[in-house]
This record gives C-alpha cells, structure tokens and sequence, in this order.
C-alpha cells in the first residue's frame, strides 16, 4: 500500500477498486475477542453493582453478584491461552509486541494532528492500548485472588491489595470506555473484528504499511477471504 511521496494518499494506481475485502482478523482472533470482552464487561458492571451505592440498591441478591463477579475475572485469561493454538492469533501477538520507529512516528502525528499517520496492521495506540489492558488484567487477577482466598498473604497485603484493586478497575473501565468510544467511531473496525474482512481503502487510509495478512491455515481463514 503505496503513496506518493508528500500526499496523504494513494496513487490512483495503488487504489483498489471499492468494495474489495482485505482479510484482517481470523476466527479465532474473533472469538478470542468477544470472548474476552464479554467477561471483561460482566467484570466491570459487577463492580459497578457492588462498588457503587445507587446501583448496590438495585441488587437484591449481592452474594450472587460478588459470585458472578470472581468467576468471570478467573475466567478472563481463559479466552486467550485457548486461542494461541491459532497461527493468526501468535502472529498478531507478536505485532502488537514489537513498538517500530513508525510506532513513534505515528505519536508524533496525532500530537501534531497530522493526517499521515504511518502504521502496520495495528498503530501505536491499539499496541498501547492492548499492552496496558494485558498488564492491568494480571494485577486485577493477583489482587483479586489475594482478596477472595484470605489465607493467601497477611492482613496488611490483603489491604494494600484491596487498594489497588478497586483503583485499577477505576481506571480499567474509563480505558475501556475509552476504547469503546473509538470503536464506535470507526464502523469499519467494528465490521472487521465481527467478520473478519475489511475494505482495502480503509486499510489503505487508517493503516498504510499493512500490506494484509501471510497466508493463514485455511481454518484460520475468516469467511469470504478465498473470494
């Protein structure tokens, strides 16, 4: 995906014809991601039930919600160890591993406004972004356990735990509305993540450097990309 140099966008050799489907995310990826969301969500709105008192009021079976509540954050990581027996899913991994010079470059330009913004298959937000969501699911993980089997550390940890805990899901749900309120914006995205396939000039304008995805196992293959 190709431009000329000092224009925003591509020549209209390198344009593709609209309507053409570039493959982005496998079924596994797919269902990795809903999987994931969905306890991600049921975690924070039990939190909200119990942490705060207009909504607490609304509950009337509250053990039943704090239950509710520790399985689904036992059961966050789940998703993602089941689907790393995907190809797709290891190499997008290591993507959103690696922080290129681009990645940089990129910051750079959505401090400055730019509207060129270099970028693979995922830009530096979507790589900061997946990286601070990864880290802070394993420090709710740790201080959650240390909350719900009391026996685990002394009383002075439980407490530091507990702290951190109710702050960090603070901070996790206003990340998460935040990465909502993106997607909501780019109904291309949405579109991607659900099917797998998105429009070659949305790849083309949001992620220029990504020229599509190796050839996966044809079980990895999301629907329509052999087309």
């Amino acid at each position: 995906m190709t431009s000329t140099p000092g224009s925003d966008a591509p020549t209209d050799a390198t344009t593709p014809p609209p309507g053409e489907r570039l493959a982005r995310f496998a079924r596994a990826e797919r269902w990795v991601h809903r999987s994931t969301s969905a306890l991600m969500l049921t975690c924070l709105l039990t939190a909200a039930f119990l942490y705060v008192p207009d909504l607490a009021q609304l509950v009337g079976r509250r053990r039943l919600v704090v239950v509710v509540h520790e399985w689904a954050g036992l059961l966050l990581p789940l998703p993602l160890l089941l689907g790393l027996g995907s190809r797709a899913l290891r190499a997008d991994l290591s993507r959103l591993g690696r922080f290129l010079p681009q990645d940089r470059m990129w910051l750079r330009a959505v401090r400055r406004r730019l509207p060129r913004r270099p970028a693979g298959k995922f830009n530096a937000g979507q790589k900061l972004y997946a990286s601070w969501i990864a880290g802070a699911a394993l420090v709710m993980l740790g201080t959650g356990l240390l909350m719900w089997f009391t026996h685990l550390a002394p009383l002075v940890w439980r407490t530091g735990a507990t702290f951190v805990h109710d702050w960090l899901a603070l901070a996790v749900g206003v990340v998460v509305l935040g990465h909502v309120w993106m997607a909501v914006r780019d109904p291309e995205a949405r579109l991607g993540m659900r099917t797998g396939t998105v429009d070659r000039l949305w790849a083309v304008r949001e992620h220029p450097d990504w020229d599509g995805d190796p050839p996966q196992d044809r079980r990895d293959r999301p629907p329509g990309a052999d087309r």
